[in-house]
């Protein structure tokens, strides 16, 4: 009796980023397609022409210039906002790719696209009313 595939996930490359409070996973597959953003379409999604320059500069680092005609992708975020998403999904991106081909990732790390950035809202502390101001301080 031959044994069943139980490898489902066949040439699908996975990654994870991340900014601020979001988190983006991605499954990316070398097939011509689309690339799905919360089950819209990424141009949809990020509809403005500076937002498909961020989440397309891992694939022109790596001389490919039009991805959706190579790749196609899912892609899950939340968190944050429209911006901090944007970056998550560039840093996912990134990670996928990496994990493709090892020669890619010291491309894509030369250019900072694989390094988190992790810069956070700082937290609001007691006795203060942001994060760093305080009540006026009063002598007398």
């Amino acid at each position: 009796m031959p044994k069943k595939e139980t490898n489902v996930m066949k040439n699908i490359t996975t990654g994870t980023g991340r900014r601020k409070t979001s988190v983006a996973s991605i499954f990316i597959k070398e097939e011509k397609g689309d690339f799905l953003v919360n089950g819209k379409n990424i141009t949809e999604y990020f509809p403005l022409e500076k937002d498909t320059v961020v989440w397309t500069k891992p694939f022109y680092i790596l001389g490919i210039a039009h991805p959706s005609s190579k790749y196609s992708a899912t892609i899950k975020v939340s968190g944050s906002g429209k911006y901090g998403q944007l970056e998550a999904v560039r840093h996912a991106i990134s990670w996928a790719l990496a994990k493709m081909n090892a020669e890619w990732a010291t491309s894509l790390r030369k250019q900072g696209l694989l390094t988190r950035d992790s810069r956070m809202v700082e937290r609001k502390k007691y006795n203060h009313h942001k994060a760093r101001k305080a009540t006026q301080y009063s002598k007398r």
